[in-house]
């Protein structure tokens, strides 16, 4: 069973995920650490459950979400794995980030391994299927596992409100057609954990989220 821990960093209130289950196996998905306290919260719970990382996933490669990608592999080794549309967006960041006051990004590792638009992932006895989600960004993953109903949602759904579009490679209608198409077919009952504020389920979304 897949244990989530949500970790809250940086001056986007960007959520950074750790999926674990009882192998001790953990994914770290979307690390957002920028100052040096957050990469040590990081690190001293991943210590302190005795976790072994053998993946880092990013759902897209917006600042916010890769920030901790380079602490990441310095620390554990592991280099981002995120569908190839997003390199482009990966590698901009270094050139906007000091604009938006990031003076000290450290830039991440390039991937050796892409991940495709649908398949699987898996870590410890756990498996994470691919969902392919553009719109707010070009090449957006989503990250599902069936049996435990959740949903790494990355910034497409949030609750009560959707993924910006406004944003380079951003798309509003395909943002829409893909979470009605991709992610409203889900089981009511998964547990969505989107990129920026509180979780919420797919079932109360299709019901009450306002732009459907």
């Amino acid at each position: 069973m897949i244990t989530v821990k949500t970790f809250t960093f940086n001056a986007y209130s960007e959520n950074t995920y750790l999926l674990y289950d009882e192998t001790k196996a953990c994914v770290i998905i979307d690390p957002g650490m920028y100052e040096g306290y957050e990469q040590n919260e990081l690190a001293a719970f991943i210590k302190q459950e005795n976790l072994k990382p053998v993946l880092l996933l990013n759902t897209h490669c917006h600042l916010d979400h890769v920030f901790g990608n380079k602490f990441i592999f310095d620390t554990y080794g592991l280099k981002p794995q995120f569908h190839e549309g997003e390199l482009s967006i990966l590698n901009a960041v270094p050139g906007y980030a000091p604009s938006m006051g990031f003076t000290r990004y450290e830039i991440s590792p390039q991937p050796d391994t892409f991940l495709p638009e649908s398949g699987t992932i898996s870590f410890g006895n756990s498996t994470l299927s691919l969902i392919f989600a553009p719109g707010h960004s070009p090449a957006h993953l989503c990250f599902y596992n069936a049996a435990d109903h959740i949903l790494i949602g990355g910034d497409v759904l949030f609750y009560g409100s959707i993924g910006r579009t406004d944003l380079p490679g951003g798309n509003h209608q395909q943002l829409i057609q893909n979470i009605s198409d991709k992610l409203f077919v889900l089981p009511d009952e998964t547990r969505v954990y989107p990129g920026h504020g509180p979780a919420t389920s797919i079932g109360f979304e299709k019901q009450h989220n306002p732009f459907f």
